[in-house]
């Protein structure tokens, strides 16, 4: 019997400052096109109301997409494989304190990106929504293999994008993506942990 092997990354593995370097250059270069594109654009933001409705509904839906992304891990074992090893590329070097960064910078710049300037510049349509989210979605495409995680990442994206639209709130899809970020990565963290005590 052939022992299948670890499939190994097809960009080096990074260090912990790497990680974070590039997490932080990334959501300044989407912040920037963001303001760009709201400068030069002929289109507004959605609203960023802080209440406590749009606040709980964020926090919902960050729960509701990561029980659904757990379930997603379950049971389609191309969307397991290309999940851990994105996954093993960008969490294995972090620290549990990291995740906060993890959370924040892809929480806020993207949406700002994707779902603040994006779907309304595209006319806030179906159309909108799908385009937007096929961009946050090829955003995440670490790999040739990685098209499980893309077409994942692509629906997660709709989720978000319609959350915005029907709410007209854009700290909705904000607190959900923090939530599912933060959630998500925390107990493939802890899931790591105990895989290496248990193996000493």
């Amino acid at each position: 019997m052939v022992e299948q092997q670890k499939q190994e990354p097809e960009i080096p593995y990074l260090t912990r400052i790497q990680v974070l370097g590039a997490m932080g250059a990334t959501a300044i270069i989407l912040l920037i096109v963001a303001k760009l594109s709201l400068y030069f654009g002929n289109f507004s933001l959605f609203s960023w109301d802080l209440n406590q409705r749009e606040l709980l509904l964020g926090v919902g839906l960050g729960f509701a997409i990561t029980a659904l992304s757990g379930l997603t891990y379950r049971l389609w074992t191309a969307y397991r494989k290309s999940a851990d090893y994105y996954l093993e590329v960008v969490l294995k070097p972090l620290a549990l304190p990291d995740l906060i960064w993890l959370g924040l910078l892809p929480g806020l710049s993207e949406e700002l990106l994707f779902r603040g300037v994006m779907l309304p510049a595209l006319g806030s349509d179906i159309t909108a929504v799908i385009v937007s989210s096929l961009c946050f979605g090829i955003l995440h495409l670490s790999g040739s293999q990685q098209w499980p995680y893309v077409i994942w990442a692509t629906i997660v994206g709709m989720i978000f994008a319609y959350s915005a639209l029907l709410t007209g709130n854009l700290l909705v899809p904000i607190v959900a993506h923090i939530i599912t970020n933060w959630i998500s990565s925390y107990f493939w963290k802890i899931w790591q942990l105990r895989q290496l005590k248990n193996k000493f």
